[in-house]
């Protein structure tokens, strides 16, 4: 950055929730100012209102880099192994050592922005056809969970929001017993499913209950699964 004395600046984008665990300040008014719970719970509720709107959502961060250590005609950035810095405490502490690390925690977040991107025309009409074949449609995506609910919505995929799950135990304050009981749908984030598969790996292929918990959610009338990975994707179509 020329009028920053010379300094090179990471600038990071991508989804909230993997952003703002890497910003330890925040940008007001211009200035950097602590990232205080209060104003992490703002940011996160600008983030689920905009994705109960049906829009896709980025957080958007910078660090500054000191000119007397990271220089781009001598330092020899490392940009292969950044995924593994930072596991332990989400710090830079964790990494210092590491040679050619650069900054990629203690970031600075700049805001959300949400994207309009909606679904494509007469999507809820081949939706509508494919029930009315007795086809089941279960939907896959990428988008954080609220927005993926929202977009269900509007293509007829989740057709009763209000008898969906997580909205019967977050915003009804069901049991989890209760609520699965009496939901007609259910949106699965794939972390949750990484983690449940994660936990039967060490069962044999053969065992009727490996993968149960799958089977459990694809049972549900309307089923929805957000931020999924593309293994992911595959377990889920193997599931089917």
């Amino acid at each position: 950055m020329k009028k920053d004395d010379g300094n090179l600046r990471v600038f990071m984008k991508g989804a909230p929730e993997r952003i703002l665990n890497r910003c330890s300040k925040i940008l007001v008014n211009g200035e950097q100012i602590d990232f205080t719970e209060e104003l992490r719970a703002k940011v996160n509720k600008a983030n689920s209102d905009f994705g109960k709107l049906g829009e896709r959502v980025l957080a958007c961060a910078f660090a500054d880099m000191p000119a007397d250590k990271y220089s781009k005609e001598s330092y020899q950035f490392d940009v292969k192994t950044w995924k593994n810095w930072g596991l332990k405490n989400n710090s830079v502490a964790d990494y210092a050592d590491v040679e050619g690390h650069f900054p990629m925690h203690d970031l600075t977040l700049v805001g959300v922005v949400s994207l309009n991107d909606p679904p494509r025309p007469k999507v809820d009409l081949s939706v509508q056809k494919c029930r009315s074949a007795g086809i089941k449609v279960i939907m896959v995506t990428g988008d954080q969970p609220p927005t993926a609910a929202a977009i269900a919505h509007k293509v007829n995929i989740l057709k009763h929001p209000l008898k969906e799950f997580n909205y019967m135990v977050k915003e009804l304050g069901m049991s989890e017993e209760e609520a699965w009981n009496q939901s007609t749908g259910v949106v699965v984030h794939g972390d949750l499913l990484a983690e449940k598969h994660l936990k039967e790996e060490h069962l044999p292929e053969d065992d009727p209950n490996k993968g149960e918990f799958l089977q459990e959610w694809i049972r549900k009338p309307e089923v929805v699964f957000a931020r999924t990975t593309p293994s992911q994707k595959l377990l889920i179509v193997d599931a089917c």
